[in-house]
């Protein structure tokens, strides 16, 4: 049997396999097709008519399994960082929502004197003073990345940031890598955005954001924020303790 390790697994390997598990396994015959054949994660079919299709092995299915596993403890990192964003808020006085999508607004490419764009943008976390003055509300968004890829591929994504820009103050949350280290220098990150580190069960600030300028929220942001429901501030135990 070939020697499994002598195979780097990409997320393209894995997406394959995946592929080729959940479809009638017709063969691409490219080179990622090659290297799985090769690794023993994939095999070759004959039907009695002459087609050839391609199955996923014993080990082939291991990896799946394996990659499903990482996928899932990577998202559990994202989402606990998340939840702890929006309580950190919550106990700073402040209105947060999580996986909000909002109307943003871009400038015209440069050197178009077209119109602004209008996009989507989803942050982590974006939260708002508890003011009933709509011009105090400093609106702030929290962008959580627990993965160097994750952030090295968000931060080209120059129209995602600008979007972040334009409905508030902007932070960079960063988780820390298996070694317990920071997955980024503050310094990789825009100075047009804050940075802020989790350090055990600390956020601590690395660096601050630029204070965006005092402005109310567009009426389609307040429709949006109206549809949705908060995260919970204070903790729900220590309600109990109040008399």
């Amino acid at each position: 049997m070939p020697d499994l390790r002598s195979l780097p697994l990409s997320r393209a390997h894995a997406r394959r396999l995946r592929d080729v598990y959940r479809s009638a396994g017709w063969p691409c015959q490219d080179t990622l097709e090659i290297e799985l054949l090769a690794a023993g994660l994939l095999h070759r079919v004959l039907a009695p008519t002459g087609h050839e299709s391609l199955r996923v092995t014993a080990a082939g299915l291991r990896v799946l399994a394996d990659t499903l596993a990482g996928n899932r403890a990577r998202l559990s990192a994202h989402e606990a960082l998340v939840e702890r964003v929006a309580r950190e808020m919550g106990r700073a006085g402040r209105i947060a929502w999580r996986g909000l999508s909002l109307r943003a607004q871009l400038a015209a490419p440069d050197g178009d004197a077209g119109p602004a764009r209008w996009c989507l943008a989803r942050p982590d976390v974006f939260s708002i003073r508890n003011t009933s003055v709509a011009d105090y509300v400093e609106p702030v968004v929290h962008e959580v990345k627990v993965r160097r890829a994750d952030l090295l591929s968000d931060l080209r994504q120059q129209d995602k940031r600008a979007a972040y820009l334009d409905l508030g103050e902007c932070w960079y949350v960063l988780g820390c890598d298996a070694h317990g280290r920071c997955i980024a220098a503050p310094d990789e990150i825009p100075a047009t955005c804050g940075v802020l580190v989790a350090q055990g069960e600390r956020l601590a600030v690395a660096r601050a954001a630029p204070r965006a300028r005092r402005r109310a929220l567009p009426f389609g942001v307040w429709m949006a924020l109206a549809k949705a429901t908060p995260a919970s501030g204070l903790d729900e135990e220590a309600q109990g303790l109040l008399a």
